[in-house]
């Protein structure tokens, strides 16, 4: 540590999942001085920004939690299947008391700069208040889905009614009564929003770029009979998010499509469709790999759609899907469909019509002028990178992030980028991270840096950088495992970064599924942190003869879908 100020060994980034579990493990188990800084005024991470009408996980409670103590598991009691962000909200804040990890939080401070100093070897940060920290270890815990993506369409500052976007949704009341409405983006949180929006609209406008497949929830109060369900088989639940592909508690079927007639594949959809959520995905073994297997899965979903839809021109337009199930991560509702019977509501199909401008008092598109109250913006988010680059980070040499990325970000694991020394990067962009259920990757990430961190100051060791060579090739396995797969055809997903202007089409998540990723990750501190840079002062004859890149030829062969 250096005499400056606010000096600790390590600095986290987010107070969400990741930088809770975070602080625990290198405050309780490596005994270090550590802080978290948080841009929020509470807990929560996504979760906090997070508060639009309907929002809901859409994993199940009660594999979305830590598993790491069965303590906490069994002394929290979750009210529905699938939570909301006040009661994700609330568990946060029980693990946070429970660990006694408040006063290490500093909240409403925003990180503008992590630059690294290389003749101390720290990272020093500077917030939006002036405040400047250091640490020899940075760990951003900044969320996968964290950095609202407003659309630039021409007029908003013309606008003279309110507007609002569901990833940074106000913490007071948002009235919708008897307001005309227009909501642009029908993707996972506009499906979420609009049942409840229209309730109380005078009239819904839902301006649809891409339709979307999308499975009831069959969102329930959780019983008391499954709640002691719950407790009893913790380590059976435990075992199975982490040996599932997704790190859900529910296995993939090693069926084939084609392996059943089309009536047993009938019922079986059926099946699914009545039990809901995303465990319609795991019908099928090859649903995100065969496209003809798709294709009886995605004719299932767009018969739904008709059927439920009565206006036959609005239904063929929420059922026209270019794309396979599946390919975009899934959303599950709760009535979306069925909102369209409502007579305050109406689709826009942007498909036939495009937005031209937002003027004063509506939106403008091609063909008509609509006028509006409010605004909700669901466009989602600048996935997965668009945090980073929101703040100004520069490695060895004054490197910016936003550089080395600049092609697409290039990761070892996803867990460290070349040239940035001791910064680790939790769920990163090359990690399983948003193709899973988000607390198992989180949880394997933290324990493996948390593991990385101790071997370092065991063995004296000042910097742990990934190699260029290690993450030359870990971007071209990620490559080759999304290839395995069907996601890399649907070309306007946001996988691909594809629903912002100027960003790099490259897909940023890892395929070949978390139990895969596990044992890699496991092979790599095996052989002596093998794709990682380690020098130290103490030591200059330690050098990186034992830490050369990894071979990844025994988890080249991707058979079973990530996802």
């Amino acid at each position: 540590m250096s005499d400056h100020a606010n000096s600790v060994d390590a600095i986290i980034i987010g107070a969400g999942f990741s930088g809770l579990y975070q602080l625990h493990t290198l405050r309780d188990q490596l005994n270090l001085s550590t802080i978290v800084l948080e841009a929020g005024a509470d807990l929560g991470g996504t979760w906090f920004w997070n508060r639009y009408p309907g929002a809901r996980c859409d994993s199940e409670s009660h594999s979305y939690c830590y598993m790491f103590s069965e303590e906490i598991y069994k002394e929290w009691n979750w009210s529905e299947r699938y939570p909301g962000p006040q009661e994700i909200r609330s568990y946060l804040d029980f693990v946070a008391k429970k660990l006694e990890l408040r006063s290490h939080i500093k909240f409403n401070t925003l990180v503008t700069s992590a630059h690294f100093i290389e003749e101390a070897n720290q990272w020093e940060l500077t917030t939006k208040d002036g405040d400047t920290y250091r640490a020899t270890y940075l760990i951003t815990g900044i969320g996968c889905i964290s950095s609202a993506n407003i659309p630039n369409i021409p007029g908003l500052n013309d606008f003279k009614g309110e507007w609002y976007h569901t990833g940074n949704w106000p913490h007071e009341e948002v009235s919708f009564k008897d307001k005309r409405i227009g909501q642009i983006g029908t993707g996972s949180t506009g499906i979420q929003a609009a049942p409840v929006i229209a309730e109380t609209a005078g009239h819904l406008h839902l301006f649809q770029r891409t339709p979307n497949y999308s499975v009831p929830a069959r969102n329930v109060p959780l019983t008391d009979k499954w709640k002691q369900y719950v407790n009893k088989n913790f380590e059976e639940i435990k075992q199975a998010v982490q040996s599932t592909p997704n790190g859900h508690a529910f296995r993939i079927s090693t069926t084939k499509v084609f392996e059943q007639s089309e009536d047993e594949r009938q019922a079986a959809y059926e099946k699914a469709w009545e039990k809901g959520g995303l465990q319609f995905r795991a019908t099928y073994q090859d649903l995100t790999t065969n496209k003809e297997a798709n294709d009886t899965a995605a004719e299932f979903l767009k018969k739904k759609i008709r059927t439920i839809v009565r206006d036959k021109e609005t239904a063929e337009a929420l059922a026209t899907i270019d794309y396979p199930y599946a390919g975009k991560r899934p959303p599950i509702d709760t009535n979306y469909f069925e909102t369209f019977n409502r007579d305050n509501v109406s689709l826009v199909n942007l498909k036939k019509e495009s937005i031209v401008k937002i003027t004063e008092d509506g939106i403008q598109t091609t063909t008509r002028h609509i006028p509006l109250d409010m605004i909700v913006f669901a466009t989602g988010f600048d996935a997965i990178t668009g945090k980073f680059f929101e703040m100004d980070i520069r490695g060895r040499n004054g490197l910016s992030l936003k550089e080395a990325w600049k092609e697409g970000p290039k990761t070892y694991l996803g867990l460290q980028t070349p040239g940035f020394p001791n910064l680790f990067t939790i769920t990163g962009p090359g990690s399983p991270s948003v193709l899973c259920n988000m607390p198992v990757p989180i949880e394997q990430h933290v324990e493996w840096i948390t593991q990385c961190v101790e071997h370092m100051r065991r063995n004296e060791i000042d910097t742990c950088e990934a190699s260029q060579e290690a993450a030359d090739e870990w971007v071209e396995h990620v490559n080759e495992a999304a290839n395995a797969t069907l996601l890399v055809t649907v070309l306007h997903s946001w996988y691909l970064g594809a629903n912002v202007e100027g960003k790099p089409r490259i897909f940023m998540p890892y395929a070949g599924g978390m139990t895969r990723y596990r044992v890699l990750c496991e092979d790599v501190v095996k052989n002596q942190y093998a794709g990682f840079i380690m020098t130290s002062k103490t030591d200059p004859n330690h050098s990186t003869k034992n830490l050369t890149n990894h071979n990844f030829d025994a988890a080249k062969k991707i058979t079973t879908p990530g996802i």
